[in-house]
This record gives C-alpha cells, structure tokens and sequence, in this order.
C-alpha cells in the first residue's frame, strides 16, 4: 500500500497512539511528488506572505541542485513553486552531528512560521512538540545520519484544525469557537502533512517536503472519522493541549458516535 496523496490514504499510514515514532516507509520514485499540483494557487500563497520563503547563503548550492533534478533553473524557491510540496533543507556543519534548516519555501504552514525556524537545529525545531526531545530526537538524528542519496523515505502525520485553509498560521484566531457535534463535520477538518526526506547526491544536503491535504470531517468516511476520534483520546495531555484537543474534543466524539449509528442503521 503506498502513502497516497489524499487524507483518506494518509490516515492509516499515521501515528494513532501515544507513542512518538518516525514512521518511515521506503517510496519509489514516482511515489515523491503530487503528479497535478494546483500551481496557482501556491503562486497566491507564495505571494501573500513573502517571508515564507527563506533562504541563506548555505541554501543556494543544493537549492540550485534541487531545481535542476525537477529540470528547473533557480533554486528552492523556484523549485516550491512548481510543486505542491513545501520544501526545507537542512545540513550540517563538518564539526556537528546535528542538522540544521539552511533554507525553506512553505506556502502551508501548520501551525508555525518558517522565519522562527530558520538556522535551528531539528530539536529546537520541534521543541514545541511534546516528547519529541525523549521520544523522536536520537532516532530522528541517527536517520537523517544515515540517509543516503537515492533512498527515498515518507511518513504521514495528522491534525484536526478548524479550518480548510492550506496556510494554517498559529494565533490568527481564537480557536474552535462554537464548534458542537451537529456543526462538526462542517466545522472540523482533517488535516494531513505527507512527508518525504531525501539526501541530495550532489552537496549532501537533505530535502524534507511536506504536502498538505485537507477535508472536511463531513467529506470522510465513518471509518476514518472513527479513527481520528480513537487517534486523538491516545494523544498525551501536553501535546493535547498544544492541539486545542479539549476545545473539540466533546464535538468530535459526539459527531464520530452519530457517524457510527449511520453507518450502522
């Protein structure tokens, strides 16, 4: 079973539990990129907020390296734009065993602004996440030590937001407000990160893209409304709470039960 390039494919293929884990699966080739990405509308994204694109002087050599392998001049920017997929790179200095974000084009943002991150190394990055640091941290450095050019690896992740909007900025509303579990499946949204990390051949840099997907709850299946709602009660009580998970939680179970009895009756 591939990843998929829809909510409905990448829920399964996700962490549903407690635990942190990686969740890398080996893709082919043509498993990489959205083959029909919407073009224009990455171009209103990508002009709407100039400072989603960073880039420091590091970038320029895998970005242009980047470009050419999708048959492009430029170089990351160029590249972001003529994909769905938003794409970071990172390296790491000969004296470091850490890797940092050198560059990045994210026209969709979950919940973060790319100008913060910029420079830091992958913990710090993440730091916002609970149990990253104890769970993900080493085996995430040991991967991304041993990736070698050619191999290419994917990993699912999953939100639920308030929102269908692809640009998905943190603080821009009060979160949740009058979501209830008759209103949710227009209220509530799945919302679904494919990941891909590569080391590219040339300058050894690495290349994590990230394309986002989002659906209404109202739009999925019982099942996979089901498993979000069994999905979020495993979430921990710190990462609940970075989610907004409490806000909606009332409205997601109540609506996952009348899906149930539908689907059911």
């Amino acid at each position: 079973m591939t990843l998929g390039f829809s909510v409905r494919e990448l829920l399964p293929h996700a962490r549903n539990g407690e635990k942190l884990k990686i969740g890398l699966r080996a893709l082919d080739e043509d498993e990489w990129l959205q083959p029909d990405p919407d073009l224009a509308t990455r171009a209103v994204a990508f002009d709407a907020r100039p400072e989603a694109i960073q880039l420091t002087q590091e970038a320029k050599a895998p970005g242009a390296e980047l470009a050419a392998m999708l048959g492009l001049s430029g170089g990351l920017a160029e590249a972001a734009r003529a994909q769905h997929e938003d794409m970071c790179l990172l390296t790491r200095q000969p004296d470091e065993d850490i890797y940092r974000l050198i560059g990045a084009a994210v026209a969709y943002p979950t919940d973060w602004r790319v100008e913060q991150k910029m420079g830091l190394p992958l913990a710090m990055m993440h730091a916002p996440i609970h149990g990253y640091a104890e769970q993900l941290a080493t085996g995430v450095d040991r991967f991304m030590a041993k990736l070698k050019p050619g191999a290419l690896y994917g990993r699912s992740n999953w939100f639920v937001v308030d929102s269908g909007a692809l640009c998905h900025l943190p603080g821009e509303r009060e979160l949740f407000a009058g979501v209830t579990a008759e209103n949710a499946g227009d209220r509530l949204f799945a919302r679904c990160e494919r990941q891909t990390l590569r080391r590219l051949p040339q300058t050894g840099a690495i290349l994590f893209t990230i394309g986002v997907y989002v659906e209404p709850l109202g739009s999925l299946p019982a099942d996979s409304i089901h498993w979000l709602a069994e999905a979020v009660q495993a979430i921990p009580s710190g990462e609940r709470e970075r989610r907004g998970i409490g806000a909606y939680l009332p409205a997601l179970l109540g609506y996952a039960d009348g899906r149930r009895e539908e689907s059911e009756g």
